[in-house]
């Protein structure tokens, strides 16, 4: 049964999906998926000689012409990789290694606290294996690192800083951080700066010439495009050790053949992306504006999280933080009235722990398990919200009462005793458990944690 079937099951009103979960992934744009289709119908390896894999190298090459003046880069600047966590590993590692090996005493590595995990977890392989020195820098309230906090983070040893790295846009609370600004000191002292701008790059006028950063991340899937292809900018003489290795593709910077299917619709849909920017972020801040207004109206307690609205959050996110509510429940009870969202990022979703993100923001516990995120997308329309706002107050109530009866009777209790408590509990374990398994059959098999996408 397929989720449109599910969410229109006797009980459930909604026959159409309602899904304001673009943060983790957007809807393929229907121009994407014809050239893509075309694509596919082609044979030949774009590193082949003969005819084939010329037109192959051909597309590939005008791909990252497109890419390139959309994103503000040269086109000799972009490497194709498979995704943002792969494209994040190369600028975090590869960084850290060519630093490294330039200089032994350069083991620190400036990240702030709420980077996605694609960065925050390099860093920690690197403490963990290479000897790195994480050092976390904070942020207020709103998610927001200020300059001089960075500052001070490199003045304290600048001979001894590796890399740093900021993302450009949060991707659970929507806080864009002030890149250029941070950039331009990290220059001060000839320090790479990297940003992931994953979340950015299909709503905000990302440029990698004007930021001056040294690497820039960017996804596919996250602007319209295919899972599977993304992009490392590097400017001139920004030169990260390889993680993958074979036949040298990209420079020999990152081996592996070239998918150039994938790649010429991933150019797609950056070029719409370049086309429709500017209006698209309007229509989503509408949207998104007027969702905290609904939520705000039938939960009077809600607490938005993030940057207020305006120029310091990305215009399709809305994450708000629900007292004496687990996100999980709220989530599942969403979910079976057809309503997409999320509880944050989806790499950790299904996992029993607060936010990453709100705890370093300064929240309690209870305040960052208790949180949904929203974001919006090229198809998400008024009537989203309306159901959102249509729902919102009565699932917050089901999942407060759950809460209390749990807490006041002891698990055990309130799923015997009360139905409500034990019906959200078993949608939230269905939710997660197959998640669980799969991370635990990872680092059964060798330490690894396979995650599930942004």
């Amino acid at each position: 049964m397929g989720y449109t079937e599910a969410a229109a099951r006797p009980g459930n009103f909604r026959e159409r999906l309602v899904y304001l979960d673009h943060a983790a992934t957007t809807s393929l744009r229907p121009e994407v998926l014809a050239v893509m289709t075309e694509e596919l119908g082609h044979l030949g390896n774009p590193s082949s000689l003969h005819n084939a894999g010329r037109r192959a190298r051909r597309v590939v090459e005008e791909s990252r012409e497109v890419i390139a003046e959309v994103y503000g880069a040269r086109p000799s600047e972009v490497v194709f990789t498979s995704g943002g966590t792969e494209a994040d590993n190369l600028a975090v590692k590869g960084l850290y290694w060519a630093r490294q090996a330039q200089d032994p005493r350069r083991r620190r590595v400036l990240a702030t606290a709420v980077e996605h995990h694609a960065v925050l977890d390099s860093v920690h392989w690197l403490a963990d294996h290479e000897g790195a020195e994480p050092v976390w820098l904070p942020v207020d309230e709103q998610g927001r690192l200020w300059p001089d906090t960075l500052r001070a983070a490199i003045a304290s040893d600048p001979a001894a800083v590796a890399l740093i790295s900021v993302m450009w846009a949060n991707n659970e609370v929507g806080t864009i951080q002030p890149i250029a600004e941070l950039a331009a000191l990290a220059r001060e002292h000839a320090i790479p700066f990297h940003t992931d701008a994953v979340q950015a790059a299909g709503q905000l006028p990302v440029d990698f010439a004007a930021c001056g950063a040294d690497a820039l991340t960017v996804t596919a899937h996250k602007i319209g495009g295919p899972v599977g292809a993304g992009a490392l900018l590097l400017g001139r003489g920004t030169q990260p050790v390889p993680v993958l290795h074979g036949g040298g593709q990209e420079a020999d910077i990152r081996s592996g053949t070239l998918d150039a299917p994938a790649i010429r619709a991933f150019a797609t849909a950056a070029q719409l992306v370049g086309k429709e920017r500017d209006d698209q972020a309007a229509r989503l801040a509408a949207l998104r504006d007027e969702l905290i207004a609904r939520v705000r109206a039938a939960v009077p307690d809600v607490i938005l999280n993030g940057a207020p609205p305006g120029p310091g959050r990305l215009p399709g996110n809305a994450h708000f933080s629900f007292p004496g509510c687990e996100g999980d429940a709220l989530l599942m009870l969403l979910d079976a009235k057809g309503i997409a969202c999320s509880t944050g990022s989806a790499c950790t979703a299904g996992v029993a722990q607060p936010s990453h993100v709100l705890i370093a923001m300064g929240a309690d516990e209870g305040r960052a398990r208790g949180s949904l995120r929203f974001s919006f997308g090229s198809t998400s329309t008024l009537a989203d919200v309306e159901a959102v706002g249509a729902e919102i107050g009565d699932v917050v109530e089901r999942a407060r009462r759950a809460g209390r009866a749990m807490a006041g009777g002891g698990r055990g209790a309130a799923s015997r005793g009360t139905p409500e408590a034990g019906r959200v509990r078993q949608r939230a374990r269905a939710g997660s458990a197959g998640h669980v398994r799969q991370r635990a059959r990872s680092r059964e098999a060798g330490g690894l944690d396979i995650r599930r996408g942004r």
